[in-house]
């Protein structure tokens, strides 16, 4: 176990990127009442940072979450840059699946060693705000990064649909709570989806796909860049009480997104329950092949039957570290040939 340190010393290790995060990790922990996995804000763990009554003020004015890790990552972008390292360069941008921060290992994390990665990505971010900016108004931070990087960039990795299929709405609403029907006695999976209003996710999501494609490759300095897009694994709802789920995560309540809407609509059974998951997820896949389809330089990384247990999960939406780092193989099977 680690020795305790002074708030200082945590400040310096902050901004050292040659202190992995699997260090920070043993002096941070998520903020309850700050935080959710939308939006994970961390704080000093009590007993491991000392503290003076002022420093805790600091603290509380600050968000540690974000952006520090966006910082930590692109300086080791630009360190690794400047000594030379001839990694293939990779534009990512995304959601929580491409920025956990510091918590969690993400597929970003993962692909570091092989890649180096200039990523705007942040855990909370949806396909609306990314695609289309906030309130509509066409900023584009992928745009920008692909710029940045247009004289070397390999590849574009896009992670944008959890929030719209299996996580929450803008608003912290789950999204399963709009797509389900009410329990039928004996029905199928199939029978408590209301394809109606999971048809309306779906054509949003495929404009604001489309809309990303053509906006990269009507560029012409990426008129034929490879654009990576994912779909997610089949999830495993939680359920509290469970001896067999040990997810327990501080952000978040067990069932937050998926095992509780699920029983609010009298969904019970564990294998109805997952039946009606794997449709969704399928859907989504179907989509993302549908694009790809359609343009010649897309290309999809089918993660689906690759976190097979609870103990892949650190919640319910996203993999643990071990989790994430067999998602990446996946990742890297379909980047490697691009690149």
């Amino acid at each position: 176990m680690a020795a305790p340190i002074t708030y200082q010393e945590l400040q310096q290790k902050l901004l050292d990127i040659k202190v992995p995060d699997s260090e920070l990790r043993e002096y941070l922990e998520a903020d309850p009442d700050k935080s959710g996995a939308f939006n994970l804000v961390l704080r000093p763990k009590p007993g491991m940072v000392a503290m003076t009554f002022e420093e805790v003020e600091a603290e509380n004015a600050m968000s540690i979450g974000n952006g520090l890790a966006r910082v930590r990552r692109q300086i080791a972008f630009k360190v690794d840059l400047s000594h030379g390292n001839n990694r293939p360069v990779l534009v990512a941008e995304g959601d929580s699946w491409f920025q956990f921060p510091i918590l969690i290992d993400d597929v970003i994390d993962q692909l570091w060693p092989d890649y180096l990665v200039w990523c705007v990505s942040a855990a909370g971010d949806t396909a609306q705000n990314m695609v289309f900016g906030q309130a509509g108004d066409g900023m584009c931070e992928y745009m920008d990064a692909l710029r940045e990087q247009k004289d070397r960039v390999k590849a574009f990795l896009f992670s944008g649909a959890g929030n719209d299929i299996i996580g929450a709405d803008s608003n912290g609403v789950p999204v399963l709570s709009g797509i389900l029907k009410q329990h039928i006695p004996g029905g199928t999976p199939a029978e408590h989806i209301d394809f109606a209003k999971f048809s309306e996710k779906l054509a949003f999501l495929k404009g604001a796909y489309e809309k990303m494609v053509m906006r990269i490759h009507a560029d012409p300095a990426f008129e034929k860049l490879p654009i990576v897009i994912h779909g997610y694994d089949y999830v495993i709802p939680g359920r509290p009480g469970d001896p067999d789920d040990s997810r327990n995560p501080p952000y978040a309540k067990k069932d937050e997104w998926l095992g509780g809407p699920l029983v609010a609509k009298g969904i019970i059974d564990r294998e109805l329950q997952r039946g009606i998951l794997r449709l969704l997820i399928d859907g989504l896949y179907d989509l993302l092949y549908q694009i790809a389809a359609s343009h010649p330089h897309v290309h999809v990384v089918d993660v689906r039957k690759t976190l097979l247990t609870v103990k892949d999960w650190n919640d319910e939406i996203h993999g643990t570290s071990a989790g994430f780092k067999l998602v990446s193989k996946k990742f890297k099977a379909v980047i490697d040939p691009l690149v």
